[in-house]
């Protein structure tokens, strides 16, 4: 059986048919058994089926920042936890911060807590994800945070960025030409993408100076994040544009 446990809700990835979920959901002290079927992109809303319980709203707690959720309408990635801590490590005083794909804060929560960044932009299309993070910026009493409900397309340009964070993967790319006019001289973009194993050193930053012009493209690091599917790898390119 495999599962992670999210608040107090377990998600299983499989399961036994004799499965006794009333027997499990009191081992692991949880009050809510779910399974996620899929995720549908890009809005990245689940699809779930409710095994034990009934109740898909949590607070899970990551970093010591507080997350709160609903399981059914959008998506928890337990994975990139190491992640969201190192982004909030990297900010400098008095950035100004640009969160494409913010979700409900995944970024912007440690950032706004943790880092003394001047401003952080956080943009989000799901009307779902975007609730919880303004929920989000009230459980955790961040006052930098200037959460805006839309499509990054139409949002990114009226901004500028000294760090621009792309937390999204699949279509991420289709994107970078937004983020890069709207990062300052200097600046840093923190690009995700899902790339195959041989392609890893080559195409992420390729992607990104295609889209710079003239801007010279600096590779800081190569950061792998987890396994996305067999001779796939999720990975974060930390690039400075001049």
């Amino acid at each position: 059986m495999k599962w992670k446990k999210i608040g107090d809700i377990l998600v299983l990835d499989k399961h036994d048919t004799n499965t006794n979920f009333q027997e499990l959901a009191k081992e692991h002290k949880v009050k809510t058994i779910i399974k996620i079927n899929k995720i549908r992109y890009e809005k990245r809303e689940p699809e779930i089926k409710v095994l034990y319980g009934n109740d898909t709203e949590t607070i899970n707690k990551e970093n010591k920042c507080l997350f709160k959720l609903d399981l059914s309408k959008v998506m928890w990635s337990k994975g990139n936890n190491n992640e969201r801590i190192r982004i909030a490590r990297l900010v400098e005083r008095d950035e100004t911060i640009i969160d494409m794909f913010a979700g409900i804060g995944y970024f912007s929560i440690p950032i706004g807590k943790f880092s003394e960044a001047k401003k952080i932009i956080s943009t989000e299309i799901n009307p779902n994800s975007f609730h919880y993070l303004k929920e989000n910026i009230k459980l955790n009493k961040i006052t930098n945070i200037n959460p805006i409900l839309g499509d990054n397309r139409d949002i990114v340009p009226n901004f500028k960025g000294d760090r621009i964070i792309m937390g999204y993967v699949k279509t991420t790319h289709h994107f970078l030409d937004v983020a890069v006019d709207s990062l300052n001289k200097n600046g840093i973009l923190h690009y995700h993408e899902t790339v195959p194993d041989k392609l890893i050193e080559t195409r992420p930053i390729k992607r990104i100076r295609e889209v710079a012009g003239d801007r010279d493209v600096e590779l800081l690091n190569i950061q792998k994040i987890k396994r996305y599917a067999p001779g796939v790898m999720h990975v974060v390119i930390d690039a400075q544009l001049d």
